[in-house]
């Protein structure tokens, strides 16, 4: 099983990269951790929220992989503590699937998109920062991949 991060957006500062390439490397082989850019639509275009998000919705759509399962990250999604989080990383393990994790753009993922995922989850009640979501997203992954191998890295 591979996951992935599908984001919305590039050329995000290099801490961004940074953090993710981090937790990123130190996933095992068996599951590896992909970052796949989509790009955002101009928001200068003069198109409606609701043409742009259809837009960066179609550029989604084309970077999943086939047959995945599609996680989406949204702020009225399930709110995992990061056990929940590893027992979840489990089930989708014993589901043999791809899962990639979808994070919109600025205005988030389109309704008709967000009706095509299997789940829906949410990494906080804050609003975070767009570029914060990948390598906060990856460090939970590995956190809760290190819960599921009882490694000291979490602690409760």
């Amino acid at each position: 099983m591979k996951l992935f991060v599908v984001a919305v957006g590039h050329r995000m500062p290099a801490w961004v990269e940074a953090g993710f390439d981090e937790f990123a490397r130190r996933m095992p082989r068996e599951l590896p951790l992909q970052l796949v850019e989509v790009k955002a639509e101009p928001r200068t275009s003069g198109k409606t929220v609701d043409a742009m998000m259809a837009a960066e919705a179609a550029r989604i759509e084309a970077a999943l992989p086939p047959r995945c399962r599609r996680v989406i990250l949204d702020e009225r999604g399930a709110d995992l503590s990061t056990v929940a989080l590893s027992r979840r990383l489990e089930a989708w393990q014993g589901e043999g699937q791809d899962v990639a994790l979808i994070v919109g753009g600025p205005d988030g993922l389109s309704p008709g998109f967000k009706a095509t995922a299997h789940e829906a989850i949410r990494l906080s009640s804050l609003t975070l920062p767009h570029a914060l979501v990948r390598p906060l997203l990856a460090e939970a992954l590995y956190r809760a991949w290190t819960v599921l191998r009882n490694h000291p890295y979490h602690r409760e």
